[in-house]
């Protein structure tokens, strides 16, 4: 079995979880080098994959200008940060595993998978929950006609009230023009999951939703603009700070705060940076609430809702045939099938998937299909390339643009656009 080897670009979070697949598998992969600029973070991941200082870079530069150092690389950088490294990896030689989304602007995604196609490059895409039992048997269900023809889809993105503080309102993605709208940085796995259970290219689309709670309107009297500066609501208020980055648990979020888990560091990154910020005071635009409405080539509908205001993160969906229903709850590893004219009810029922393992076991499953296919040269096969995931990825921009416009968006009308400008 032949061992492929990788370079991760972006050493943060989503990079260093999906390379544990190397350290878990060392006969069918090796990380060779690394490109992060942030020097804790790039000596955390040579000494967890014992890298030499030689192929340790400060950024993709420096890496690209070397000789191509392996078969593959990941690419791991913020959102705005994708499109460079891709071009320069795929016209490098290198084929591609890059974190969702493919980019914050339409037209370089369509010219990300023009130039993958190009070179025959293998060019995967992170849609992970692709990868999840709980989804691969619904698929499965869907083809075996379980349910008959497959009418409309209710599918939902429960958020979490804390998840949207963390990452929409303090952190990395709570700005459209420094990452991307949530409908594309939070919920491009859902429009993809949407677009490959109805097996349909997606027709037209609706979408309404903004930013409702996490204003300065609705900050506590004498709320001051940072929690540890003698916040009168500390006691009450859901999003005080401490509560949620000054315990003892440092498992993520809170390992997202400081590149040091301990308390003093904790505290500093409250005092000092983004996630000690009130989040009635913070600089966030992205929506916490929003509804779409997708029609797709072959009859099929489907409603989508993505919410801050749950308790718990989760995603749930109720997929309705001709001859019966689907009702799943992924985080509850359960899906129904209930058939027309009976009262049985069929439950299908999943292990629980080690939490390290990220989205449901979907990280550790992609991680395994692209190992594969670099492996075998398998261009093209895989379950998320970069053609399939254009489309979804279209259609969250059409989502977006419904929203901000307030009509109806075709969609080969806004790909004929694009291609046109």
């Amino acid at each position: 079995m032949k061992k492929i080897t990788v370079a991760l670009i972006g050493a943060g979070l989503r990079g260093v979880n999906y390379l544990r697949y190397a350290l878990q598998h060392p006969h069918e992969i090796k990380v060779v080098a690394v490109a992060e600029p942030n020097g804790e973070r790039r000596e955390n991941f040579k000494e967890r994959h014992g890298l030499s200082d030689e192929m340790c870079f400060y950024d993709w530069d420096d890496l690209f200008a070397q000789p191509q150092l392996a078969d593959a690389v990941l690419i791991c950088t913020q959102d705005k940060q994708h499109f460079e490294p891709v071009m320069k990896a795929l016209k490098a030689g290198y084929h591609v595993l890059l974190e969702k989304p493919m980019s914050t602007d339409p037209k370089e995604c369509v010219e990300m998978g023009e130039l993958a196609a190009q070179y025959n490059r293998i060019f995967s895409v992170c849609h992970v929950l692709r990868y999840t039992d709980f989804f691969s048997t619904i698929k499965r269900l869907l083809d075996s006609n379980v349910i008959g023809k497959l009418m409309s889809i209710q599918h939902n993105e429960n958020v979490g009230h804390w998840h949207q503080a963390h990452s929409y309102v303090r952190g990395n993605w709570r700005r459209k023009d420094e990452s991307s709208p949530m409908i594309l940085s939070k919920s491009s796995h859902d429009m993809d999951i949407l677009y490959w259970l109805t097996g349909s290219s997606c027709t037209r689309v609706s979408s309404f939703g903004s930013l409702s709670h996490f204003t300065s309107a609705q900050a506590p009297d004498g709320a001051p603009l940072r929690c540890l500066d003698g916040c009168p609501a500390a006691d009450e208020c859901l999003y005080y700070a401490p509560k949620q980055y000054l315990t003892e648990n440092t498992d993520w979020p809170t390992s997202a705060i400081s590149n040091d888990s301990s308390y003093e560091s904790r505290l500093k990154a409250l005092q000092e940076g983004p996630y000690g910020r009130c989040v009635y005071h913070c600089d966030n635009d992205v929506v916490d609430h929003q509804v779409v409405n997708l029609e797709f080539e072959n009859g099929v509908m489907a409603g989508f809702a993505m919410n801050a205001f749950t308790k718990d993160i989760s995603r749930t969906i109720k997929l309705m045939g001709t001859t019966g229903e689907i009702r799943g709850a992924m985080e509850k590893n359960e899906i129904e099938i209930l058939h027309f004219g009976s009262s049985k009810v069929e439950r299908i029922t999943f292990e629980e998937v080690d939490g390290l393992a990220g989205h449901g076991g979907g990280d550790m499953g992609l991680m395994k299909d692209f190992v594969k296919l670099v492996r075998e040269g398998s261009s093209g096969q895989g379950l998320t390339t970069a053609s399939t995931s254009v489309q979804s990825h279209l259609m969250a921009f059409a989502v977006e643009k419904s929203r901000e416009e307030h009509r109806v968006i075709e969609l080969k009308e806004f790909e004929e656009s694009l291609r046109q400008t």
